[in-house]
C-alpha cells in the first residue's frame, strides 16, 4: 500500500508540474478531449440533463461530505473517537489542498460560446473527483475495518464506490467544466490522501499495541 501511495504521488505531482507550465501535447489531448464530448453534449440534451444531475445532486462534493460526516458520527457514536477523528481530518485536509491548489495553479476551466453548466474557482485539480475519491475511499475503508469478511453487501458497495468515482470525473468532463487532466490530477491527489490515511492510522494503532 505504501507503494500505491508513492506512485499516485508522484505521478500527480508529474501531472502538476505539466499542467503548470502547460505542456502542450497535455494540452493538446485536453483540449480535443473537451471539444468532442461538448458537440456531443449540446447536441444531446437529455444525457446532458442526466450528467447534470449525477454531477450536481449525486456526486456532488457536499453530498460526498455529508456522507463522510454522517460515518464520522457513526464512529464517534461507536467509541471509536480515534478512527473518527481521522476520518473527518483526512476530509478537511483534502478540501484544503484542494483549495490551495486550485489557488496555486489557477487554471481556467474551458470556455464555451454555448455552454451546458458552469462551475466556480479555478480547474486545476478537479474538486468533484477528489472529494468522491477521498469520501469513497475512506468509507470503504472504514467498512473493511468492520464488516468485509462476513458482510455479502460489501462488493456491492465497492462496486458503487468506483462507479461513483470514476462516473463523476465523466461528468465533469462531459459538461465541458474540467479537463481530462483536471480529473486526473483529482483522482490520483485523492487517491494519496486516502493511502496516507491508512498507512498513518495504522502506524498510530501499533504504536499504541508496544
Amino acid at each position: 500500500m505504501r507503494s500505491s501511495a508513492v506512485v499516485s504521488g508522484v505521478l500527480f505531482v508529474l501531472l502538476l508540474a505539466l499542467v503548470a507550465v502547460g505542456w502542450s501535447p497535455l494540452i493538446s489531448f485536453d483540449r480535443s478531449v473537451a471539444e468532442e464530448l461538448h458537440r456531443d453534449a449540446v447536441a444531446r440534451p437529455g444525457v446532458t440533463g442526466l450528467n447534470r444531475l449525477l454531477s450536481d445532486w449525486v456526486w456532488d462534493p457536499w453530498t460526498m461530505r455529508a456522507l463522510a460526516a454522517v460515518a464520522v458520527l457513526l464512529l464517534w457514536w461507536r467509541r471509536e473517537r480515534m478512527l473518527a477523528l481521522w476520518v473527518a481530518g483526512t476530509s478537511l485536509v483534502a478540501v484544503g489542498l484542494q483549495q490551495g491548489l486550485k489557488s496555486l495553479v489557477g487554471r481556467d476551466r474551458p470556455a464555451w460560446p454555448d455552454p451546458v453548466d458552469s462551475a466556480r474557482f479555478a480547474a486545476f485539480p478537479s474538486g468533484h473527483a477528489m472529494t468522491a475519491t477521498v469520501t469513497c475511499g475512506l468509507l470503504l475503508w472504514v467498512l473493511a475495518l468492520h464488516w468485509r469478511a462476513e458482510w455479502r453487501g460489501w462488493s456491492v458497495l465497492a462496486s458503487a464506490a468506483v462507479v461513483s468515482v470514476l462516473g463523476v470525473g465523466w461528468t465533469r468532463i462531459y459538461l465541458g467544466v474540467h479537463w481530462a487532466s483536471d480529473v486526473v490530477g483529482g483522482w490520483l491527489l485523492g487517491w494519496c490522501c486516502v493511502v496516507a490515511a491508512v498507512l498513518t492510522y495504522r502506524r498510530r494503532r501499533m504504536a499504541e499495541k508496544r
